[in-house]
């Protein structure tokens, strides 16, 4: 299975499904529910897809050159940037756009949204301060350079920190909004795990086994590549979630106002001192 095939076959096809549904939703009538509507939900998407591209590109490119992982030549058109096909950088968008996609119909058809947590500041400081405890773990990992750990560390070192950014600014609402969130993760997760296994046993791609724990799901499938599939449908979810929420966009309003506050403040005490 050539790369571009399995991205036609696996990805390209259920996106345009998504967007047929997509229209098939508007002519009914049925729409983003309005407290998901803090911005367009399209430049949403679309501003989530360069933010995979840009944050995905250094670190994909050691995992090609430290062998982490590699590609067959022969099933890839030849065109590489750095160490990564292109086709490759396709699938960073391919897939923002189909967890995206799948995402969006999820709220379309979910209007209803849970309470907000009572104490939610404590909950976004409890699980931000648990997330960064395991980033510590895996940091450890990749100085004390135990081989096996390499890949699943440099997994976690790369994807924590913007999780951490994430439920720093808002677990509650992500909470709130966590059947929107497991409806997302869970199903691309399980999907996209099920094609990896499909083009590993093709060929498509290797993963060195030097450089996993060596636990296979589904008989081929690295226990790492189901953990990335998961850990970037989290950052694609749980980034969306946030962005729409109109709550997080009077909370990011209260933040900035509180800083223009705090600068303008500072600023008069220096007026007055000179």
């Amino acid at each position: 299975m050539t790369y571009f095939g399995f991205l036609a076959v696996f990805v390209v096809l259920p996106i345009l499904l998504l967007w047929a549904v997509a229209i098939w939703d508007t002519r009914r009538g049925i729409s983003v529910p309005a407290h998901f509507r803090s911005w367009h939900a399209h430049w949403i998407l679309l501003a989530h897809v360069i933010v995979a591209v840009l944050y995905t590109t250094p670190w994909d490119n050691y995992l090609v050159a430290t062998r982490v992982w590699w590609y067959d030549p022969s099933l890839v058109t030849g065109l590489v940037i750095w160490y990564v096909p292109i086709e490759e950088y396709t699938f960073f968008v391919l897939m923002t756009l189909l967890t995206g996609s799948w995402l969006l119909m999820v709220i379309r058809h979910t209007p209803q949204q849970a309470p907000m947590p009572r104490n939610g500041v404590r909950l976004r400081q409890l699980s931000t301060l648990a997330i960064f405890a395991v980033w510590l773990i895996f940091v450890a990992i990749l100085v004390l350079g135990w081989r096996p750990g390499t890949y699943m560390a440099l997994l976690f070192v790369w994807a924590l920190p913007p999780i951490m950014l994430q439920t720093a600014f808002g677990a509650d609402i992500l909470w709130q909004n966590r059947r929107v969130t497991w409806l997302t993760i869970l199903p691309m997760t399980f999907y996209l795990s099920a094609a990896d296994k499909l083009a590993i046993t093709s060929g498509t791609w290797t993963i060195n086994p030097e450089q996993t724990v060596n636990i296979l799901l589904l008989g081929r499938l690295p226990l790492e590549e189901f953990l990335f599939f998961f850990i970037v449908n989290v950052l694609i979810t749980f980034g969306m979630t946030l962005v729409m929420s109109v709550e997080s966009k009077a909370r990011a309003a209260r933040y900035v106002a509180a800083l223009r506050n705090l600068f303008n403040r500072e600023q008069t005490v220096k007026v007055r001192s000179e």
